[in-house]
């Protein structure tokens, strides 16, 4: 049976970016692909972001690979997110051997919470000098996240999990999210260690070594995995998954780049490893591992996009990725 990959290029560069992908998945699975439409240029030409034929797309695929999105990203990506019931988003920042980075050392796994805190969307402008958010958190999201995380931890053979908050100051949403977590991974008897998110912002730059699978609530990811990868050579090269029992949404950490959209210069790593983590998913172990492969071989020996210091295309850099293949 053909596995189906709901395909959403979105804006900007993801217009660049998904194609170069589908491209690299076409090389080495037998997969079906259905192109739908999301984000800033849907919404101009038909009023909505995401259209519910785009939804239907997602929700009768195997897996989504998901391009960038402009101003709608939150119109699109947590809609999307809340369809699967993606609990968990799963965040590499690795570096690659033979690469100018920051960090050399670094091989961190971030799970982000991806249901809840302050982008549960709970904003209230109460007077013209007043707006609040609310803050969500709840035990059993934290549950299984937490359950994600040390099956994570038994598979990869990680010594430590480390559980990132800042529960001493928000005491009871970042406090239930810690005692909800290292409960679970006492059941699970997986070793671990507290470390407060503004600690971790310093450690993880001064001694990368130290990290090897990371658990956090939602704001926490998306700003802790942007520091990652400032650390192992920018969001050019940083994929991610959400996954939930829903099925998988793949896609890149960066945004869709208006500065450069159109140019033809985005660096195409972080789609395509996406897509490796996409195969991997739907259980193409062999094939993520040789997408991984060449996609590190020309990371360490170029052709580079400007973004890693090279003046290459966005098609020269993917056709060397598929020569590897």
């Amino acid at each position: 049976m053909t596995d189906r990959i709901a395909v959403i290029p979105g804006d900007g560069v993801g217009q660049e970016v998904v194609p170069a992908a589908v491209d690299v998945l076409e090389a080495v699975g037998n997969l079906e692909f259905v192109e739908v439409d999301a984000g800033d240029a849907v919404r101009e030409r038909t009023g909505t972001a995401l259209p519910a034929e785009t939804r239907t797309a997602v929700l009768g695929a195997d897996a989504t690979l998901l391009g960038a999105v402009g101003e709608t990203a939150a119109d699109v990506v947590i809609p999307l997110r809340n369809a699967i019931d993606s609990f968990v988003n799963v965040r590499p920042a690795r570096a690659v051997a033979g690469t100018d980075v920051l960090c050399p050392d670094l091989d961190l796994v971030i799970l982000r919470e991806n249901t809840e805190g302050v982008y549960a969307g709970h904003e209230t402008r109460l007077s013209d000098d007043l707006s609040t958010l609310t803050r969500v958190s709840s035990t059993s999201a934290a549950t299984r996240l937490a359950e994600f995380a040390c099956e994570y931890a038994r598979t990869h053979d990680v010594e430590t999990l480390h559980v990132v908050h800042k529960a001493n100051v928000m005491r009871e949403t970042d406090g239930r999210f810690r005692d909800a977590v290292l409960a679970v991974a006492k059941e699970n008897d997986v070793p671990t260690e507290e470390v407060l998110m503004d600690a971790f912002a310093t450690h993880v730059c001064l001694t990368p070594e130290t990290f090897e699978l990371a658990v956090m609530p939602n704001l926490a990811g998306d700003v802790l995995s942007d520091l990652a990868a400032g650390l192992v050579g920018g969001l050019g090269v940083l994929p991610s998954a959400n996954l939930g029992p829903g099925g998988g949404l793949f896609e890149p950490v960066h945004g869709s780049a208006p500065d450069i959209a159109g140019k033809g210069v985005a660096n195409p790593a972080a789609t395509i490893l996406s897509a490796a983590m996409l195969l991997e998913n739907l259980g193409y172990a062999e094939a993520a591992t040789d997408v991984r492969v060449a996609v590190t071989g020309v990371l360490a020996s170029g052709p580079h996009t400007p973004d890693m210091g090279g003046s290459a295309s966005t098609r020269a850099v993917t056709d060397a990725i598929l020569q590897e293949l």
